[in-house]
């Protein structure tokens, strides 16, 4: 397997990380909430197989620019430019949580843009009858178990990587907060059901069983807005960002439905 990669791209005159892993077919990852503050070993099965690469959202860590992105359409606009200057155009695209939302709208707005999909807990509908938890009305120690079924799964991925200024971390992570509430507050509610239709690609719906953000109920909304084109499958023993509780399971069935 190659070296981690470490590269930037320019997304409305801010840089943006972008990270690329492996050899093979491309395979693009949009992280869930909290970014990629570190490589995970979901993304080292992924890129067993595949050139992995992994661009940070604006605002996200390893990126800036987010304070630009005023409505929804400049979200979609900004990460369809993250798309092109990773050299994603037309790939396989896998997206978690709110990255997952954004994963779909490509689908849904460039349909050119993406190969073939798989959504993990995204982002994106409301269902008053089945509510969303609200990520940003929680105490600090309940964030964890709302993330991940291991809360520890959490703490590690937030835990500041070596190397990292002690004072300039909690910044970061409090930035990476700003810009999924400044794209998603309140409850996630992009109104993506409108564009779900449009979807051609292929779709793996994969959801936690223990999501304690987004029902598993779900996961059959977004099903049936992608009109047959599309298929469930559960995680056991997994939560929110059911890639960190389960990165083996996760990344088997990305790879077994992109092939």
């Amino acid at each position: 397997m190659s070296e981690l990669k470490t590269t930037t791209v320019d997304v409305n005159g801010f840089p943006c990380r972008v990270w690329t892993k492996g050899q093979g077919p491309k395979l693009g990852f949009l992280a869930g909430l909290g970014g990629l503050p570190r490589w995970l070993p979901f993304l080292d099965r992924l890129a067993e197989t595949r050139q992995v690469i992994v661009p940070s959202l604006p605002g996200y860590p390893g990126a800036t620019g987010h304070t630009e992105l005023d409505t929804h359409l400049d979200w979609v606009l900004a990460v369809r430019q993250l798309i092109d200057k990773s050299g994603l155009a037309g790939a396989d695209l896998v997206g978690a949580s709110v990255g997952g939302a954004f994963a779909a709208e490509m689908a849904a707005v460039f349909p050119g843009h993406v190969r073939r999909l798989a959504l993990i807990g995204p982002f994106g509908l409301f269902d008053g009858a089945d509510p969303a938890a609200d990520p940003w009305a929680q105490r600090k120690d309940a964030v964890p178990g709302l993330m991940c079924a291991d809360g520890e799964k959490w703490n590690e991925l937030m835990a500041p990587p070596e190397g990292a200024n002690s004072l300039e971390w909690p910044i970061e992570m409090t930035r990476a907060a700003e810009a999924a509430a400044r794209a998603f507050w309140p409850l996630g509610n992009t109104g993506l059901e409108k564009r779900l239709g449009l979807i051609a690609a292929p779709t793996l719906i994969l959801w936690g069983e223990r999501d304690a953000v987004l029902p598993p109920s779900y996961a059959r909304k977004f099903a049936a807005g992608i009109n047959g084109k599309s298929r469930v499958e559960i995680v056991s023993g997994a939560g929110h960002l059911a890639y960190l509780d389960r990165p083996d399971a996760v990344a088997g069935a990305v790879l077994g439905h992109f092939g």
